[in-house]
């Protein structure tokens, strides 16, 4: 009994660890969570070559399938940048659903932005549109503005092929096309009910103080502009080709003699690998870029690509010494005698970490480098119900340790205490309200 109140007062410690050091000695996260990687890896007795020999493993499995796919999935966000595809998306749905639903129209635009980009990239990119919309209609900069930012967020940390999402689906080894199809049912809603509901009540008692609301802009013309269809198309394509393998194996057809073919189309090195180049062709070659510019754009989009694979790496590697120093199958024990939920403890973790550190991604690896010893004794749990749960939790707290909420605040225009009041409650909406359909889900799969 006392081993095991040492072990976790050592988690429980080296997670302050890691908080301190973000918040207070200034540190990145990658070197944070390598510092605390040592830290459990002293305290438990581990060898110290097996501490170095543990970070380097956790680190090679962890990125030796998401650098190849993260660094494919960059590609098809910065044709969507750089092509206009994200304009055009959202004036496309503006104009079907009109004006004064604007704020669904650009929820819809951040679910599908955020699939490829990085919240920040989307946000910034996105921003424009919301204040030319918010000039054009008169509504609430914040009622349109929250449903489009608290959607990138979802996707952000529950739906792959996005960065963070992918790399928990891959750590607990979840099947991606499900992980996509169950986290539609729950990303969708929660889109839905922290955004366009949440914020057309809150929106009215907040204002905004944004010279961009009233300084003229010059509107790109529609004919520089993809079209909306093959812009669609060429977002969703991964998604598209990852969920039809996943229901070629639901059927008899999975032992067919062509079974091999399909597998190797819809692994997620392949189905990025065919979006990208799909990209460069559609958003790429036929908006008239040459490919000097093509690969100009490679280039700059992969800059962002090494911080995010870094922090994600340094989560495999802590992941790993936890398991190896034994206290992850320690820890594993006294979780299950609790007899909770898998699912509430990851989405209670995620969301502590978020609440502390700031980071969905870091919150996101810890949550699931805590949970995934305790698998085993829940061997009818699917795992990309986890993942969904470890994301969903990751949503909340969207708060001041948060880089991305002083963006929001910033091109809102609004004090912090109303940045709490509309982005940050929202978020912590969106994460009750897909933690609950996960939980939902659990019972049918």
């Amino acid at each position: 009994m006392d081993n095991t109140l040492f072990l976790i007062a050592t988690l429980v410690s080296a997670i302050i660890l890691v908080i301190l050091l973000i918040m207070k000695a200034r540190l990145h996260a990658f070197i944070s969570l390598v510092i605390a990687c040592f830290y459990v890896g002293i305290l438990t007795g581990m060898p110290l070559l097996k501490i170095c020999s543990s970070i380097e493993a956790g680190m090679g499995s962890t990125l030796g399938f998401l650098a190849t796919v993260l660094g494919l999935g960059s590609i098809l966000g910065k044709m969507l940048e750089e092509s206009g595809g994200a304009e055009r998306l959202a004036r496309t749905l503006i104009n079907t659903l009109g004006k004064k639903r604007a704020n669904w129209a650009m929820m819809i635009v951040g679910l599908l932005t955020g699939i490829p980009v990085f919240f920040q990239v989307g946000f910034v990119l996105l921003i424009p549109l919301v204040i030319s919309v918010a000039r054009a209609t008169g509504l609430s900069i914040v009622a349109i503005g929250v449903p489009m930012g608290v959607s990138l967020q979802i996707v952000h940390c529950m739906l792959p092929p996005h960065p963070a999402a992918m790399a928990i689906a891959a750590t607990l080894n979840a099947d991606l096309g499900k992980v996509i199809l169950l986290g539609l049912v729950a990303c969708i809603p929660a889109a839905i009910i922290a955004g366009p509901f949440y914020a057309k009540i809150l929106s009215k008692n907040i204002k905004t103080d944004l010279k961009a609301l009233t300084e003229p802009v010059t509107p790109v013309p529609d004919s520089a502009l993809p079209k909306f269809g093959i812009t669609l198309f060429t977002i969703l394509l991964p998604m598209i080709i990852m969920v039809a393998k996943t229901i070629f194996d639901l059927t008899s057809l999975k032992t067919s003699s062509y079974a091999d073919i399909v597998n190797f189309i819809g692994n997620p090195i392949t189905a990025l690998l065919i979006s990208a180049f799909f990209a460069y062709w559609s958003l790429g070659l036929c908006r008239g870029f040459n490919r000097n510019q093509l690969l100009k754009f490679t280039e700059q989009c992969f800059g962002p690509v090494a911080g995010i694979l870094l922090v994600i790496g340094a989560g495999g590697a802590f992941n790993k010494v936890l398991l190896d120093s034994g206290l992850g199958t320690q820890l594993g024990d006294v979780l299950a005698s609790l007899s909770l939920s898998p699912l509430i403890l990851a989405w209670f973790v995620a969301a502590m970490m978020r609440l502390s550190v700031g980071s969905a991604t870091v919150a996101m690896m810890t949550a699931t480098g805590i949970v995934l010893p305790i698998l085993p004794q829940y061997p009818n749990l699917d795992p990309a119900l986890v993942a969904l749960a470890v994301g969903s939790g990751a949503i909340c707290f969207s708060t001041v340790t948060d880089s991305g909420f002083w963006i929001v605040k910033e091109y809102f225009g609004i004090s912090v205490m109303d940045a709490l009041k509309s982005y940050t409650l929202a978020t912590c909406i969106a994460s009750i309200t897909a933690i609950c359909i996960t939980l939902l889900l659990s019972t049918i799969f």
